[in-house]
């Protein structure tokens, strides 16, 4: 039985998830402060955003940039017409590519990685466009 959006309270419970649930005010300030733990232990964020628009997705990344105090990533790859799309950010390239993409789901993912090759990186996620505002 698939979990309710009203059921989501740790970061885990996302892991399964093809799009970004509704949450409330309180789930995310819970999944808030769990997440930041995990990225202040983080050498450097890739995000990927599946979105409607271009504009929301580079919207969504530059409200984690603001929210974590990061600096701004350049647009590189942008996509020849208008449409859902996929939005990869590399802060560690400082590098944001995105594409045309049909059929996602609609939310943000957040890879964690370290600098340190022997440890995997954790990709955390989807949370909602609007997450981080």
């Amino acid at each position: 039985m698939a979990a309710k959006d009203s059921d989501i309270l740790k970061l885990e419970d996302l892991d399964k998830l093809r799009s970004a649930p509704k949450l409330n005010k309180e789930q995310k300030k819970i999944l808030y402060n769990q997440l930041k733990l995990i990225i202040h232990k983080t050498d450097w964020l890739t995000i990927g955003v599946m979105s409607p628009s271009l504009k929301e997705g580079l919207n969504a990344v530059r409200k984690i940039e603001e929210k974590f105090n990061y600096n701004p990533m350049k647009c590189i790859t942008f996509p020849t017409s208008n449409g859902p799309i996929f939005l990869k950010a590399n802060q560690n390239t400082g590098e944001i590519h995105a594409r045309i993409e049909h059929g996602l789901g609609e939310g943000i993912l957040i890879s964690c990685h370290k600098y340190d090759s022997d440890l995997m990186a954790r990709t955390i996620g989807p949370f909602p466009l609007d997450f981080f505002n």
